[in-house]
């Protein structure tokens, strides 16, 4: 490997002089920078990454902590987060897995945006404590060095729940999320706050898992809703994966249709949702903005710039997935 050293003796200079020319300085006549430059590039000069890290204090890097890498869902929202930090000359990787957050101590990165519901946040302090710069979209900290960038979950599943009921329907299913989702824990408590306004309305809490297979299996209790009451139940799946699933059971072991007997609704307004038929009525929201705008402020924390809170605001999409029930129903 070419080293400075190198390039210093076949240009006949100081090792420093070499050091200032490759970093750009001023120091230097830029008739023996180009010089060098020109010599380093026919010897296949590479700088050494550590090195410039620890002379500049920063790597131009940004990790991406996910809780994993299934579904649907990641792809928009990294491309948004890939993009933005491109136009502001930084890379992006993206980590799973606990071994992987001690990049964040060994200052591999510049700063870490977080969306792993397995991180925990005290871990998450003691590192901002220390002064790395922290963007989560997962949780509610408050920290100097934490910024915020959350869906307005709350609106969300009030949209939800609201629509159902404006149909006329009485009876509601909602099927969860993960345990540890900070996402799925907001959505829930917006449903039980939009449920109690309205007396006389049947509310049903089944477990999910924010996958499809979770929504098959809530399927089974969905279907017995309908043939016990004998009337239409709506359902509200707290994402799209889970209400495909509940889909995927009706028209595989029921003859009950969506739309007629189950009014069914989800969250996140994924790009399969789009081709449902009946359309699937959902939560919409830009994954990408959500991505870019949590880059952006990822960038201004590492400038040393102000930020804020920012939310992601949704809005409803509706589908034939859920129709007016018939008053005599």
């Amino acid at each position: 490997m070419v080293s400075i050293k190198d390039i210093a003796k076949k240009a006949g200079v100081s090792i420093s002089t070499v050091s200032y020319a490759l970093n750009g300085s001023d120091r230097i006549m830029k008739e023996t920078r180009e010089r060098i430059l020109a010599i380093a590039n026919e010897m296949g000069y590479v700088p050494h990454g550590a090195a410039r890290m620890l002379k500049k204090r920063e790597s131009r890097l940004v990790g991406m902590y996910l809780t994993d890498y299934y579904g649907h869902f990641y792809g928009d929202l990294l491309q948004g987060v890939k993009e933005e930090l491109g136009r502001r000359d930084y890379d992006l990787v993206v980590c799973s897995g606990a071994r992987s957050r001690r990049m964040i101590p060994e200052r591999t990165f510049d700063g870490a945006i977080i969306l792993d519901a397995r991180f925990p946040d005290e871990e998450l302090l003691q590192y901002a404590d220390r002064g790395h710069k922290l963007v989560v979209l997962d949780r509610e900290l408050q920290h100097p060095n934490v910024n915020l960038v959350l869906l307005d979950n709350k609106a969300g599943a009030t949209l939800a729940i609201e629509h159902l009921l404006d149909q006329g329907l009485d009876r509601i299913l909602v099927v969860g999320g993960p345990e540890g989702s900070y996402d799925a824990r907001q959505r829930m408590r917006a449903v039980h706050q939009a449920v109690e306004r309205e007396p006389g309305v049947v509310f049903e809490e089944l477990p999910g898992a924010f996958d499809k297979a979770s929504g098959y299996a809530a399927g089974e209790r969905i279907a017995s809703a309908f043939e016990s009451g004998g009337k239409p139940v709506g359902v509200f799946c707290l994402n799209d994966d889970m209400a495909i699933g509940v889909i995927e059971y009706l028209e595989e072991r029921t003859s009950l249709a969506v739309g007629e007997h189950v009014h069914l609704i989800g969250f996140d307004n994924i790009e399969l949702s789009r081709y449902m038929r009946p359309r699937l009525a959902t939560i919409d929201y830009s994954m990408r903005k959500w991505g870019a705008l949590a880059a952006e402020q990822m960038a201004k924390m590492i400038r040393g710039e102000p930020v804020e809170t920012e939310r992601v605001y949704v809005r409803l999409v509706e589908g034939n997935s859920v129709k007016r029930v018939a008053s005599e129903q």
